[in-house]
């Protein structure tokens, strides 16, 4: 079994008649990581998705997986599951004659754990999922997408519709099997918080194009969230991005991306102020608040 697939994409492209969905987006994904891809509604991030699963070919650019074009390449494509919500299954079978198709078609499906999960999420086997309530129908994509094994394995908001209590068993259930059975795996969520524990790396895109790129460790070591006298808040941020500021009187709190190294930390001490991490969630969307401002301002971001 490999430890997953690897990613490239150089300038990579992708329109739809005058909307720009991909804009000359370059990243790199090595192999066997867990990565959060997030970025706000119409940021690109299904657009990225279906171009690795070989389900639309690029306008421009190119996009690499395992070193080849996975657009009708066949070695590939059996080695790719792209879940999106629905699970993309037929309405009116039975959810065993699903299981029997992906048995079928995933070559490193394992049958075993695919009802093991269906036990877990108390899913009706005699059931077509044309049947199924919302959350069950999510469920069912996210056994689908568990139990392929497939070396890139894809899960586009197929969660959305579960509970929290059924979701806290998919992210159980991805983390304990991710570590069995290494792979490449790409989360793309809004719910950034609740899956942020199970992140190695986060992939962030705004309007088509790469905004940040980083381990998520370090993403969030760079958010701090500074609180005291409006001057000395200022003088202690200076030449950090300021994502957000707001001010009572004389006193400010500054949300700031960047280094703030042990200098500005003992230096912060001194002067009374208060220094908190800025939740991982809160930190994506001051940036693509950012983004979004200096793109409409010209502005650099």
């Amino acid at each position: 079994m490999t430890t997953g697939l690897g990613i490239e994409t150089d300038e990579l492209t992708l329109r739809y008649g005058d909307t720009v969905a991909l804009d000359a987006l370059t990243v790199r994904l090595d192999p066997g990581k867990i990565y959060g891809l997030v970025g706000r509604n119409g940021s690109g991030k299904t657009s990225l998705l279906s171009v690795l699963a070989a389900f639309r070919r690029p306008t421009g650019g190119t996009a690499r997986v395992d070193g080849e074009d996975p657009f009708e390449n066949e070695r590939l494509t059996r080695q790719i599951c792209l879940i999106r919500e629905g699970g993309d299954v037929f309405e009116t079978e039975k959810i065993q004659t699903v299981l029997n198709m992906a048995r079928a078609l995933r070559p490193y499906w394992d049958d075993g754990y695919a009802h093991r999960l269906i036990d877990r999420f108390e899913l009706p086997l005699k059931r077509s999922p044309g049947q199924l309530s919302r959350g069950q129908r999510s469920a069912l994509a996210c056994v689908l997408g568990l139990a392929s094994r497939a070396p890139l394995t894809i899960f586009d908001e197929s969660y959305l519709g579960m509970d929290p209590t059924s979701r806290y068993a998919f992210y159980e259930e991805l983390l304990s099997d991710y570590v069995a059975h290494p792979r490449t795996i790409i989360l793309s969520t809004h719910l950034v918080e609740e899956f942020g524990a199970l992140f190695e790396e986060v992939v962030l895109i705004d309007r088509g194009r790469l905004l940040l790129h980083d381990d998520v460790d370090a993403v969030r070591a760079r958010g701090v969230s500074v609180t005291g006298p409006t001057a000395q808040v200022e003088a202690v941020t200076a030449g950090l991005t300021v994502l957000n500021q707001r001010r009572l009187g004389g006193t400010s709190s500054a949300t700031v991306y960047g280094q703030f190294d042990d200098e500005r930390r003992q230096r912060a001490e001194r002067d009374g102020l208060t220094l908190e991490p800025v939740p991982l969630q809160d930190l994506i969307v001051h940036l693509t608040t950012r983004s979004t401002a200096t793109q409409d301002t010209g502005e650099a971001p």
